[in-house]
């Protein structure tokens, strides 16, 4: 677990025998954190694991609804959703963007209008 950089899940699937169960926990959304693309070294990471049939790739650290996708792009097995982001995704996945445009407007007028600011 907290693995960061592709030399330690290298260093994790050379210890794996092929047929030990193991969870290859990657923190990727702290890799982004520092303004790294974690989706690169998730692909090699899965790449890595290729002949450990029994270990499974986790993405962990999910920070928005968007890691999700990247998570499951990149060929992560295995993804952990905090319940805040999860909420928000069921709320917000596959909104029609014109009429999310069209909310958020409304929204920043009854805000403006609610601050007693006037056009």
């Amino acid at each position: 677990t907290a693995l960061l950089t592709l030399a330690q899940v290298e260093g994790v699937a050379e210890a794996l025998d092929a047929g030990t169960a193991a969870v290859v926990s990657v923190f990727a959304g702290r890799i982004a954190d520092t303004g790294v693309d974690p989706v690169p070294l998730m692909r090699a990471s899965r790449d890595l694991l290729k002949d450990k049939p029994e270990a499974k790739l986790l993405w962990a650290s999910v920070r928005e609804i968007l890691n999700i996708l990247q998570a499951d792009e990149s060929g992560t097995q295995i993804v952990t959703v905090p319940h805040p982001i999860l909420r928000k995704a069921l709320k917000m996945w596959g909104q029609d963007l014109t009429e999310l445009s069209l909310d958020t407007v409304k929204m920043f007028a009854n805000d403006a209008s609610a601050a007693g600011y006037q056009l």
